[in-house]
């Protein structure tokens, strides 16, 4: 069996535990294709469980090191799939990794089953596209299907600067909401640019300030009972983050604001197929969605890429290129 380059580290840590080694190169089981990966991009749950923070909520261990990392790729399919699967060899696809197999995009193949991607939106590199592939599919799900975003109410994007709150602004735009966008204030024209009707820097504008809302999209996970009182009657409010520093009473609170209250908190666990996948690129296609890089980081500088990450100040997200 030949082997390939990846993302590893060999025990929980700060970036620097990351660095490019060899693992064994996958070989695709019966009804998977093997897709060589041309980019990754890098998202706040890698962070997480690179520093170990996900072991109270999954219940992950210490053991089964080298560990990987990476949750979405774009790249070019290798093998085909199956009769009737729609995927044929050298097709450019775009794709996130199955739940159960979270992460291990950040490599020069991966092995998945063909449901889990669709074409990639020919209008966009394969940096530019798997930009918006993770964050694209999250606020998808968050605002049509979750919150039914609907034309005419008033949306609020807590961390409209990053990799899905950038989206989280252009859908609510292209979905005919009035767009108010949080972030900071060096980023404030970007997200107006981006389709906010709205935007005001978060360190000087508390939720006193921000009047009512039909929907609060939040990517920040802080003061989230102060943003929860800015509801509407029938308001939705959809938490997509969680706080990693305490993950299990965060998850505890969230759960629990589902199911209790009349304005109700949302938080779900994505797992995208390919009729999700295909509608994102039916927005990218539609001009309703455009990417938005931050860096191109190569393979060998993985470290670098979650350390940027860490520091915050993102516009949009890290790319990681591998072929």
């Amino acid at each position: 069996m030949s082997d390939m380059r990846a993302a590893l580290y060999d025990g929980y840590g700060p970036p620097e535990v990351l660095y490019e080694g060899t693992v064994p190169r996958p070989v695709a089981a019966p009804g998977e294709i093997l897709v060589r990966v041309l980019t990754a991009s890098v998202n706040g749950g890698e962070l997480a469980g690179r520093a170990g923070k996900l072991r109270p909520v999954t219940g992950l261990t210490g053991r089964g090191f080298p560990k990987r990392t990476g949750m979405d790729f774009v790249g070019e399919v290798v093998t085909p799939g199956p009769p009737g699967s729609g995927v044929t060899a050298g097709d450019r696809v775009w794709g996130l990794l199955p739940r159960g197999r979270m992460f291990g995009s950040a490599a020069e193949f991966v092995a998945v089953p063909p449901g889990k991607v669709a074409r990639a939106p020919s209008s966009l590199d394969a940096a530019e596209a798997v930009s918006l592939l993770a964050g694209g599919t999250t606020a998808l799900v968050a605002l049509r299907d979750k919150a039914r975003l609907r034309a005419g109410e008033r949306l609020l994007v807590r961390g409209a600067a990053g990799g899905v709150g950038s989206v989280a602004v252009q859908l609510g735009r292209s979905r005919g909401a009035h767009v108010t966008a949080l972030a900071g204030a060096r980023n404030l024209d970007f997200v107006r640019d981006l389709g906010a009707d709205d935007a005001f820097d978060y360190a000087t504008t508390g939720p006193a300030g921000l009047g009512r809302f039909d929907v609060v999209f939040d990517a920040v996970d802080t003061d989230l009972g102060a943003y929860r009182r800015l509801l509407a009657p029938g308001g939705r409010m959809v938490a997509i983050a969680f706080d990693l520093s305490r993950p299990a009473t965060s998850l505890a609170r969230l759960l629990a604001t589902t199911v209790y209250g009349p304005r109700r908190v949302r938080f779900f666990s994505g797992n995208p197929d390919r009729a999700l996948l295909a509608d994102l690129t039916a927005l990218v296609d539609d001009g309703a969605l455009r990417p938005v890089v931050d860096t191109v980081h190569p393979l060998s500088a993985i470290a670098d890429a979650h350390r940027a990450l860490e520091r915050g100040g993102v516009r949009g997200k890290h790319v990681i290129r591998v072929g």
